[in-house]
């Protein structure tokens, strides 16, 4: 990695230790004249206690957690919806086509029916002791013969026309359906990514300037202390993994998003939610991959933590629900949630499920 990404990287460490620094503990409450009985303790109104704040953090990790397991889910109906719509557009092409290929053996055998009128009327061997030529009259039944032969072959191939068009039609019935049922998952999952943040919202709402401050320290110091633990472990000792060509330009696109916001369903390019970073990126490196989170874990490659590089993409937690890009020492790039930014973080700052390779 280059001075200027290894300067960023530690620029960023820097502050995740200057922001594990705690608040000074509050004033101390006093009787003012000796009493005999004992002063009642103030009941804390504009601050809550430490763990109070804790438990809010735990609680809004959750609730934006749950948002993008749900934005994983409304991505995914998305992208499966694109694919039905143009299968259907496909298909609808395929009928036309077979339709018109209905039509002119129609046409054919039709003119092959009347041709045939035209020729019938007295029986074969009348025909023939009438004919001044008998062998034109032969040469001529033979005619018939294979003309006959061809009208059996022309309502065969109606035939199957008219079955691939009943096939088609009833795939694009299918199709529509699962559309539909897509387009039902994205508007469920669009609900619940909403609940969920105004949820979030709703309860930081409720929080003064300086219980929102002691949160976001909160908040960083939960990400070092994670960090932290993952490099004491030795891990980075252990990789030494170098960027591919197409991993070095994924990177560069990944880093230069950063500051851009966090917006679920985004792919850019003013904003991103963390797959849709991911799967940018590695587009504008040449290379497509899934655009979901579940989806990059279920089908790229996997790789061992201790033999990743950059470019590499790290998924977390238990249900794949988010992704973010290794850049090289002991760092991530990512989209972390509603109200960030783009931004480089520790990689072990959240819990890791797996490591894979776009570019294997």
């Amino acid at each position: 990695m280059g001075s200027g990404k290894r300067s960023l990287t530690t620029a960023a460490m820097v502050l995740a230790c200057a922001c594990a620094v705690l608040s000074a503990p509050g004033v101390a409450y006093a009787s003012p004249t000796p009493a005999p009985t004992r002063t009642p303790t103030p009941t804390p109104t504009t601050s809550p206690a430490g763990k109070d704040l804790e438990a809010i953090r735990k609680k809004l990790d959750a609730l934006y957690h749950d948002a993008a397991v749900a934005t994983d889910a409304y991505n995914a109906a998305e992208e499966q919806a694109k694919q039905q719509s143009a299968e259907i557009v496909d298909l609808a092409r395929v009928i036309v086509k077979g339709q018109d290929k209905l039509d002119e053996l129609k046409d054919r055998a039709g003119a092959a029916a009347r041709a045939q009128y035209r020729g019938g009327g007295l029986p074969p061997e009348m025909r023939l002791w009438l004919s001044d030529n008998p062998q034109q009259y032969l040469d001529g039944a033979g005619r018939v013969l294979q003309g006959e032969h061809a009208t059996k072959g022309l309502l065969a191939e109606m035939t199957r026309t008219q079955q691939d068009l009943e096939q088609y039609a009833k795939d694009a019935s299918a199709q529509w359906q699962k559309l539909e049922a897509n387009r039902q998952a994205k508007a469920t999952a669009q609900k619940e990514i909403k609940k969920q943040i105004a949820a979030a919202e709703k309860l930081e709402s409720q929080l003064q300037k300086k219980e929102k401050e002691r949160l976001a320290k909160l908040e960083e110091e939960a990400a070092y202390k994670a960090q932290t633990a993952w490099l004491s472990s030795g891990v980075l000792a252990e990789i030494s993994g170098k960027a591919s060509e197409q991993g070095k330009k994924a990177v560069k696109f990944a880093t230069d998003q950063i500051g851009k916001p966090y917006e679920w369903g985004a792919e850019g390019p003013g904003s991103y939610d963390c797959s849709g970073l991911t799967s940018q990126a590695w587009a504008a490196a040449g290379h497509g991959i899934p655009r979901t989170s579940q989806e990059q874990w279920r089908q790229l490659p996997h790789v061992d933590v201790k033999d990743m590089r950059p470019g590499d993409l790290i998924i977390y937690f238990d249900d794949a629900s988010h992704v973010a890009m290794y850049i090289g020492d002991g760092a991530i790039v990512h989209a972390p949630r509603p109200g960030r930014t783009v931004t480089i973080t520790g990689a072990g700052s959240m819990p890791i499920l797996g490591v894979v390779r776009p570019d294997a």
